[in-house]
């Protein structure tokens, strides 16, 4: 099979950022923008007030307003104006010391802006934003999720994907973004290798669910075996076509002299290897509309959200029956799927990924001189303590927000004695209610206070743009390259001046200042936790200054002022979140056509209390998630995808 292209311009659903309500006229419905108000109203004032910095050969923030010439211009870069409305709400831009317009001006930016960026498909331009479901190529099942399906279909304990080349981050970073599973030579040895691992470990009770005997002749007792795994396996009905061939290996088998045993393994190792399982395969209706897609598919699409595996019997059942989308059935098996074991996928996967604590097994390194309480089992209570506090939102319909700051969190007893919290003893996570609001979210967890820090030191760069990448949804670009470096440590040099000192003169550099000034005062906030995440008074005998003063004048003190500052803009975090999801849901970076979508959801996640069961309804009963457009037929709009070719599985024959 041909390896699928992957995109080559993706937009990053995580620089979606704050987006009001729509505004509503006299009628009570939206209407089209005017592009005489953008020439003459909100050029003029991004000219006098932006352009000056934001132009050039090098335009601060690699943003050339002066690109932006008409209202067209604008609407085919939403991603970019999104982040232009953050600033305009938060009022960080232009930056203190710099001519600012005035609120009326700044209203009017805002008022203009936001129902541009939010209004429904029903309303916008013809020809501009036309409804898509969006594009997913042929997905092929990731290293979790092949080792996750495989646990469920044969029973086993062991995780044979683990030995496949590792998956790609795709949109907004997530390994089963379909365009960046590729399928390299290497990887179809390693599903013959898997295939024989998996039928050697698999219970033989699991297996032959049918014997030879009494009235049940060899090749019947087969038939029923292959059609049962074959359907599990595909996720659907099995052709006749199919499981004809199946047999025919079966004969083929017997004919070579293989036991029953041995004959019937040959048919499970050729579905073990068939595209219909590697791949979770939507069937194209060669229709220039979307249409939604089959139950089956909607089964696999949630089971694959949800537990990163294959649908139980309970989802096929009423699959088979049409009943998936009947009144009521699909939200109570989302319920029943979140309060299944098998839901700590989606915060293992989903979780580990956007919030990057994987990255504690790969780019965080402590120095083991200078932090030798750094070991293994402390690493993994690390990682697993954000991951426990998301799956128990998930599990007790909690409010999202406890991500931020939270009065519990899951410990063991490395973590405990980190954090100084004492008669917790033993190596297994348990909830522990915290008296100290020091702690409690995951801004002030261990993991991420590892991961966003040098070996040897703090880092209130990583750490700020740790908050605005992965809570508030606003990537900060690569610094220049002339941009100098730091020292390795955070001990006062010898003229006395703290590592912060040294950090305020760095930033004073013109090329620098644009982005410092969003960055360090959210990692100064959290400069009382060391490299490890412990707690700490002192640096080099001088007390730590966690004072911080955000670009719009604000000051705060310590990591308790800055959890507050960060639930006042809920409603970013709650977009950022909702994007993150949504992409991962889909398997697929989130695209212009997705912003309806994405706001759709996050004014029912606000009205709802910020319940978690609210995010994950919405996005299963979302038109992305519940439709599919066939790319090789569909029209491509000013930014719609381009028509392309369909990577449809081989029929089967090689079977």
């Amino acid at each position: 099979m041909a390896s699928p292209v992957p995109w080559l311009l993706f937009l990053s659903a995580s620089a979606l950022l704050l987006g009001a309500g729509l505004p509503q006229g006299a009628s009570g419905k939206a209407s089209s923008p005017d592009p005489a108000i953008y020439e003459k109203q909100i050029r003029p004032v991004l000219q006098q007030f932006c352009m000056g910095c934001h132009s050039g050969a090098t335009p601060s923030g690699n943003l050339d307003l002066t690109a932006f010439r008409d209202l067209a211009s604008v609407q085919r870069d939403p991603v970019t104006w999104r982040m232009v409305l953050s600033r305009l709400n938060r009022r960080s831009m232009p930056p203190k010391g710099m001519p600012r317009p005035t609120e009326e001006q700044y209203q009017s930016l805002i008022t203009w802006l936001t129902p541009l960026l939010n209004t429904p498909d029903s309303v916008r331009p013809k020809g501009v934003m036309t409804p898509n479901p969006g594009r997913v190529l042929l997905h092929r099942l990731s290293r979790t999720e092949y080792n996750n399906t495989v646990r469920d279909l044969f029973g086993i304990s062991s995780r044979p994907a683990d030995t496949f080349p590792a998956d790609g981050g795709g949109g907004a970073g997530f390994d089963n973004n379909a365009d960046t599973l590729y399928i390299p030579p290497i990887l179809m040895e390693r599903y013959l290798d898997a295939a024989d691992k998996i039928l050697s470990e698999a219970r033989s009770e699991r297996l032959f669910i049918a014997h030879p005997g009494p009235g049940v002749g060899g090749r019947e007792a087969a038939r029923k075996i292959l059609a049962y795994f074959a359907y599990h396996a595909f996720r659907r009905p099995v052709e006749t076509a199919e499981l004809a061939r199946l047999m025919r290996l079966y004969d083929a088998a017997g004919r070579r002299g293989a036991s029953f045993q041995n004959a019937v393994e040959v048919g499970l190792k050729a579905i073990l290897i068939s595209p219909y399982f590697l791949f979770r395969y939507e069937e194209d209706r060669h229709s220039a509309q979307p249409y939604p897609i089959d139950d089956y598919e909607l089964a696999s699409r949630l089971s694959y959200f949800l537990w990163s595996s294959m649908p139980d019997e309970t989802l096929l059942q009423l699959a088979a029956r049409k009943r998936l989308r009947a009144p009521g059935i699909l939200e109570q098996q989302v319920r029943r799927m979140l309060a299944s074991p098998k839901s700590s996928a989606l915060a293992d996967s989903f979780a580990g990924q956007w919030l990057r604590v994987r990255d504690l097994y790969t780019t965080a390194q402590p120095d083991p001189q200078k932090f030798p309480g750094y070991t293994p089992a402390l690493r993994d209570a690390m990682y697993q303590e954000p991951i426990d506090l998301f799956a128990s939102l998930l599990r007790e319909n909690a409010s999202l927000l406890r991500l931020i700051d939270c009065d519990y969190t899951y410990l063991n007893e490395d973590l405990a004695k980190l954090y100084g919290i004492k008669f917790i003893y033993g190596p297994q996570m348990r909830r522990v209610y915290l008296l100290d609001r020091r702690r409690g979210g995951v801004l002030t967890m261990a993991g991420v206070l590892t991961l966003t820090s040098f070996p040897q030191r703090t880092s209130p760069v990583l750490r700020g743009k740790w908050v605005l990448a992965q809570l508030l949804g606003e990537p900060v670009p690569p610094p220049p390259a002339d941009a100098g470096g730091l020292p390795a440590d955070d001990a006062p040099n010898k003229e006395g001046l703290t590592f912060r000192q040294r950090l305020e003169e760095h930033r004073k550099r013109p090329q620098c200042a644009s982005c410092h000034s969003r960055m360090d005062p959210l990692g100064f906030g959290l400069e009382n936790y060391d490299a490890i995440g412990r707690w700490r008074e002192e640096i080099g005998g001088k007390s730590v200054d966690a004072s911080g003063v955000l670009a719009d004048g604000e000051k705060f003190q310590g990591p308790i002022a800055l959890k507050q500052r960060l639930l006042e803009q809920k409603d970013t975090f709650i977009r950022n979140l909702t994007e993150n999801m949504l992409a991962y849901a889909l398997g697929r970076g989130l695209e212009p056509y997705d912003a309806p979508t994405v706001q759709k959801i996050v004014t029912a996640v606000a009205k709802n209390g910020y319940r978690s069961d609210s995010l994950i309804l919405e996005i299963v009963t979302s038109y992305p998630f519940q439709y599919r457009v066939d790319p090789s037929r569909i029209l491509a709009g000013p930014i719609n995808d381009p028509p392309r070719k369909t990577h449809r599985p081989p029929d089967g024959k090689a079977l």
